[in-house]
């Protein structure tokens, strides 16, 4: 019988009780000032994570050292004018019954703007692997060590001050402290190099001064990886060796993760630490009990959680005392509650696509959001209460836009109808759903329309909208959320009886063949090759006419993607444009020169979809108001689908 009790069960960690078991790691958000000051975006978003109910909220990566800041908008701590601000973070916790620690951060070399002005330090002149073209590190001196470990400890005295109710400090996921740990960043000949355990010091003495700094009865966590996680790294076993050392420092507990920031050659495992969906939660709760069955200290779990039930047997089972969940507290914050108030199906589980967060912050170097929570990161701009009036709002098309711009209207007030054409929602969705991996974008799906109906949005299925019936129903608001259509392949011999589409064949609607070609590498393409070669087809074939991969091997789910046809021995032609379609066979051009693919069992149109907007010209030119979203203005991702679904129920 599912229950909830283990992971509800209170927890003491020195002068700390928690109410429960449940724990919301860092997470960078980019959401502070420019000045690394608590931002009152900051204030808003940790209000809304803390009332998710965790016992343990560990606050986001907070500098220690002006040469440690990961950007201009990370919180910082070096300095007692962040204190006030600071302040008011952890008061913004306890407020909502939470206890709050500060997690204590030093990037090290993985500083992308030090390295180009050559600032960057590290414990040895070492290339980054995910920078090495930006510069190598300064070597860090005896007396930089001396003054970063005092860094560690004053950092901790302004926590407590700040009423933060415990410290962390971060030596995972490739930072300073880890980068001492590791053979490939550490080449040291003194003290603080040489073998493992003499790797290990740097963290040693950190721990000691903030042990010597805070007092015996303020708790210390230390978020290690237990695994590197690259080729010839560290292993648990070689940190199983270390973990006396650590606690007789002043660790009083471990939050064990893993990986490293690293490149696909020397990787090994999942990408990075925030796992794409292709890892079940929970997958490396064996790591957390092979540190627990070396240690009498709490041990913390972390890795893709999801569902508190679950949470809960890996606590009663003993893998871990407590429970860390980072991406579902940005998904659904309310996931907790709602598994105690006995309605966990209302919970949208994250996708783990990393859009919102890790990708978003990477790559666009912008602030936190959430692919399908529009809230997370905007919790300052989401109209809170109802619209000053009730308006009669009318969403034409039932994919991740359109459900998401019912969901916000009808929590509005808004009396809201959502049309469908197809016989259920979800879009383009329901074909991403077959590709391998995927399902749980489908349960995304069935819990988005779920909530919708629940809330009292009217969901009329296999209903295809008409200018009358727009003109016959008045709606107040339109908000066109109709996708796009199929775009169109302008090759010779496309009709063949050998051709179909990507649709079809996620759809199920066409049998598989071997000496498959696929026309287009981009999402569609890369999904539906992915989905044959699950499948077992065998010689897949995907040709694409940019020259440039159109989904690169960047962020962990693609990665994990061009993993696995690579190992499936599926093939690209880059720069290639298809001449004709024949039974049997497709001729190409490739770098200028005519080509013949043969034999072809299978050709596969996996060109993208334009825009629809057909009823765009009818409501401007009857004056009704209305809002375009997703796919309907341009294809992309599931973020600006949901994003403008939101924003257009907000400006309602």
């Amino acid at each position: 019988m599912k229950n909830l009790d283990q992971l509800l069960a209170p927890f003491k960690i020195k002068s700390m009780e928690i109410r429960n078991r449940l724990v919301m790691p860092p997470m960078g958000t980019r959401l502070g000032n420019d000045d690394g000051s608590v931002s009152e975006a900051n204030l808003a978003y940790m209000k809304r994570r803390a009332q998710s109910g965790a016992g343990l909220i560990i606050t986001e990566i907070t500098e220690v050292h002006p040469l440690g800041s990961a950007s201009p908008r990370s919180l910082a701590v070096w300095d007692d004018k962040y204190i006030p601000g600071l302040a008011k973070l952890a008061g913004v916790v306890h407020d909502q019954g939470g206890k709050v620690a500060m997690q204590l951060h030093h990037t090290g070399r993985e500083n992308v703007a030090l390295l180009r002005t050559g600032e960057a330090i590290g414990p040895s002149a070492i290339r980054s692997f995910r920078f090495p073209q930006l510069g190598i590190p300064r070597e860090m001196t005896k007396e930089l060590i001396h003054e970063t470990i005092a860094s560690f400890g004053a950092a901790a005295v302004r926590a407590r001050t700040a009423g933060f109710d415990a410290v962390e400090l971060h030596a995972a996921h490739g930072y300073l402290l880890m980068q001492f740990l590791s053979a490939h960043c550490n080449h040291r000949q003194d003290e603080y190099g040489g073998d493992f355990r003499a790797r290990a010091r740097f963290i040693v003495d950190c721990l000691r001064e903030v042990r010597r700094k805070t007092g015996e009865d303020f708790p210390i966590s230390l978020r290690l990886s237990c695994e590197e996680c690259i080729i010839n790294g560290y292993t648990v076993e070689d940190v199983q060796t270390i973990i006396p050392d650590l606690i007789s420092a002043g660790a009083d507990m471990i939050n064990v993760s893993f990986g490293t920031h690293a490149n696909a050659e020397v990787s090994v495992g999942p990408p990075n630490a925030s796992a794409p969906v292709e890892y079940e939660q929970g997958f490396k709760a064996g790591l957390a009990r092979k540190i627990k069955n070396v240690t009498d200290v709490p041990v913390i779990s972390v890795g893709r959680y999801c569902d508190p039930y679950f949470m809960n047997d890996v606590i009663a089972r003993g893998d871990a005392d407590l429970v860390a969940v980072a991406r579902q507290h940005l998904a659904d914050p309310d996931f907790l509650k709602n598994a105690i108030e006995g309605h966990p199906e209302d919970t949208c589980e994250c996708l783990a696509c990393n859009q919102g967060c890790i990708e978003r912050l990477i790559f666009e170097q912008k602030s936190i959001r959430c692919a399908i929570n529009p809230e997370t990161g905007q919790e300052l701009i989401r109209p809170q209460g109802k619209a000053a009036q009730s308006r009669t709002v009318w969403v034409i098309g039932g994919g991740p836009g359109g459900l998401t711009a019912a969901l916000e209207a009808v929590r509005l007030g808004h009396r809201v109808t959502l049309f469908e054409k197809e016989d259920k929602t979800g879009g383009q969705i329901r074909y991403a759903e077959k590709a391998p991996h995927k399902a749980v974008y489908g349960k995304w799906i069935e819990t988005l329309t779920h909530n919708c109906a629940k809330r009292g949005v009217e969901i009329k299925t296999g209903m295809e909208v008409t200018e009358d019936m727009i003109k016959k129903g008045k709606p107040d608001v339109v908000i066109l959320a109709t996708g796009g259509d199929k775009a169109a392949c302008p090759v010779s011999g496309v009709t063949s009886s050998v051709v179909c589409d990507a649709w079809q064949i996620l759809n199920g609607e066409v049998d598989l063949k071997d000496n498959t070609v696929v026309i287009g590498a981009g999402p569609v393409g890369m999904e539906t090759a992915d989905f044959l070669c699950d499948k077992g087809v065998k010689n897949v074939i995907l040709v694409e006419m940019l020259a440039d991969m159109p989904v690169p091997p960047l962020g962990a789910h693609n990665t994990m993607v061009h993993r696995r046809l690579e190992a499936a021995g599926a093939t690209f032609m880059l720069d290639t444009r298809v001449e004709k379609i024949a039974e049997g066979s497709v001729t190409v051009l490739t770098g200028g020169v005519e080509k013949k693919i043969e034999p072809v069992g299978q050709v596969i149109i996996a060109v993208g979809i334009t825009p629809r907007q057909h009823f765009k010209e009818m409501l401007a030119r009857n004056n009704i108001r209305h809002f375009i979203v997703g796919d309907a203005i341009e294809p992309r991702r599931i973020i600006e689908a949901t994003t403008e679904g939101a924003q257009a129920a907000w400006d309602i």
